[in-house]
């Protein structure tokens, strides 16, 4: 076959292969299989499957950490930026187009 043998549980192929059946290759990484590309027996790219969806915002964050390409946030983001806000009620009765022309008025 066209590839060169396992690498621990990977299978390696050359250049040359790659470029003519790099269809095939694609499939063996959708079915969950890693591909290691070598250039005579020196590897120099690997493909994997992507094991989360983009919609995975939230695995593909954690992913990122583990490898340490990003950090966790020092501190942690509350529900709403509006959460600590209390809610303006008006006056019974009171008319919000009235309440903002006179806002309008005490400005000019």
């Amino acid at each position: 076959m066209f590839l060169y043998g396992y690498l621990g549980y990977m299978k390696k192929a050359n250049i040359s292969y790659t470029k003519n059946h790099l269809s095939e290759l694609l499939h063996l990484v959708r079915e969950g299989e890693s591909v290691l590309i070598v250039d005579r027996k020196t590897p120099i790219a690997k493909i994997e499957p992507v094991t989360y969806s983009i919609r995975n915002h939230s695995a593909w964050l954690a992913d990122k950490v583990r490898k340490g390409l990003l950090s966790e946030p020092r501190q942690k983001k509350t529900a709403s930026p509006l959460a600590g806000w209390k809610p303006v009620r008006s006056a019974t009765g009171a008319d919000a187009l009235d309440a903002l022309n006179q806002d309008r008025e005490d400005r000019v």
